[in-house]
């Protein structure tokens, strides 16, 4: 089965963006798979597939991978972002440099990602735009404030967006993956994992064993694939896509719960048991 559609994926090394190239080349589309160093194997030969360098705080490295995208195959579609870092640790404790590494990536990598796709699209009128957040944009969890807040600064920009380019013909999504064990999310948060200061450690340990028991299943990549594709191919006026079981909870809990109600149930699931 092969379309004449091309998407560009950023972060496609691993877990989510890899396996959302996949996922889109097993439907017969063009893939631009974009990673900061790209590797070889990581993906079968395929003369529908363009693997580019992308590093989304490198302005030029944007612009250089949409161009080849371009050249290749004519025009992109869909421009899925995806490339993101972690990062967890009480915030008191979290330095300023790495709060900013968090933001340079998650946030204004991705801003400055779309304000180089847009004006591709904007000649054409056409085109869908994906941001990929995290759950912590409808449910936001201890101990990752500054990735929390990383993401709900996107989650904004992506709702303002909308309207915006909406008047264009161009239609701004986000999928929300949950969290995902199975990925490298943990290695992707690297030297910004910061040591839990003592007044923190009985509740670090409860909310740790509270995702190990946690509510419902835990999201996988395919999870996330499947919600980009939809996301890209329903045509529908849909902001916001949960991705996984746990998000698609999280999500169901946010729309039906008072604030009240809905925040004494997220303590519960991280584990704080203040009479304990």
């Amino acid at each position: 089965m092969k379309n004449n559609s091309t998407v560009l994926i950023t972060g496609c090394s691993s877990g989510f963006g890899k396996a959302t190239a996949a996922f889109f080349l097993a439907h017969g589309w063009n893939v631009i798979a974009t990673m900061r160093s790209p590797k070889s194997g990581l993906f079968e030969p395929n003369d529908r597939l363009l693997i580019a360098p992308l590093d989304v705080t490198d302005p030029q490295s944007i612009s250089d991978a949409i161009a080849q995208g371009i050249e290749r195959f004519g025009r992109i579609d869909v421009f899925v972002n995806n490339a993101g870092v972690g990062m967890f640790g009480a915030h008191e404790a979290v330095p300023d440099d790495v709060v900013r590494q968090v933001f340079e990536t998650n946030t204004f990598g991705v801003m400055a990602a779309n304000r180089a796709i847009i004006p591709h699209l904007r000649e054409r009128r056409a085109g869908t735009i994906i941001n990929v957040t995290s759950s912590v944009g409808i449910a936001p969890m201890p101990l990752v404030a500054a990735y929390a807040a990383s993401k709900q600064a996107i989650e904004g920009f992506s709702e303002s967006l909308a309207y915006e380019l909406g008047t264009l013909g161009i239609r701004v999504k986000i999928v929300q993956p949950g969290l995902a064990p199975s990925t490298s999310f943990g290695a992707n948060s690297g030297g910004r994992v910061v040591a839990v200061p003592a007044a923190y450690a009985d509740y670090a340990g409860r909310f740790f064993q509270s995702m190990q028991d946690y509510a419902t299943a835990y999201t996988t990549e395919q999870d996330v694939a499947a919600a980009v594709y939809t996301a890209a191919t329903d045509g529908r006026d849909q902001l916001r896509y949960p991705a996984g079981a746990d998000s698609v909870m999280l999500a169901g809990l946010r729309r039906s719960l008072p604030e009240q109600e809905f925040i004494a149930r997220i303590r519960a699931l991280c584990g704080d048991n203040p009479s304990a």
